[in-house]
């Protein structure tokens, strides 16, 4: 398979988690044909001491203050951008190894899903998609002047259950009107009944939407190979 028809998936983990451990639990359910060739990325982050959980130190993108957590639960916009340099890097890295930005996604769960949208926001670029679970907006000011017109176009899935205590469904559905006065292109899928957890209906609508998602892609470079070839022989 050609670097440009791979297709790249970075998936981040929640706080106090690692990249390990969610390798484990996720490389392997994937297991559509469509996906056969995709190379997964799980990095670990940083230890560092987190507020909410009395300065113990633990695997974490950036601090947040109290609990239950919100966007109002992250004090400083700093860590939170050191992290996404982190994450844009990777993806550069892909990028620069000929895997097309289209065919690049950026998923996470909890702390690791409000990086996913942060790294996506906040890139210059449009890449294929990004997928949230159970997460928030790491932001506590405006960052709208951030976020570039090729970012916008970025689709979205968030999945969010309606019984989650350590991010209430509500900070879910603050996400979900960011982004539509943004004017992305999102779902928002609630699970009722569903807690703070990555239950196997999540993953399998994620499967079914990366399926989607890469059919997209591909028509695209379809017609834009097709336009070039009509452009120099015809």
């Amino acid at each position: 398979m050609a670097s440009n028809e791979r297709s790249f998936v970075l998936w981040l983990h929640g706080l106090g988690d690692s990249g390990r451990a969610n390798e484990m639990h996720l490389k392997d359910r994937f297991t559509v044909p469509e996906l056969a060739g995709t190379k997964w990325a799980f990095p670990t982050a940083p230890s560092a001491p987190v507020t909410c959980n009395n300065g113990a130190i633990m695997n974490s993108w950036f601090d947040i203050c109290n609990a239950p957590i919100t966007s109002k639960s992250v004090r400083g916009l700093d860590d939170v951008l050191e992290s996404v340099q982190k994450v844009h890097a990777i993806i550069d890295k892909e990028i620069s190894d000929g895997t097309d930005p289209g065919n690049i996604f950026i998923a996470g769960l909890s702390q690791g899903g409000a990086m996913a949208i942060a790294s996506i926001l906040l890139y210059p670029n449009t890449l294929g998609g990004g997928a949230v679970f159970s997460g928030f907006l790491p932001f506590n000011s405006p960052v709208e002047d951030r976020i570039s017109p090729e970012a916008k176009k970025t689709p979205i899935l968030w999945c969010h259950g309606t019984l989650d205590t350590l991010v209430p469904f509500e900070a879910g559905e603050d996400g979900k009107e960011f982004l539509k006065k943004l004017g992305m292109n999102y779902e928002f899928k609630a699970y009722d009944g569903l807690g703070h957890s990555l239950d196997e209906m999540e993953l399998e609508y994620f499967q079914e939407w990366l399926q989607h998602q890469l059919g997209r892609s591909s028509k695209k470079l379809h017609f834009s190979a097709c336009g070039l070839f009509n452009k120099l022989c015809f």
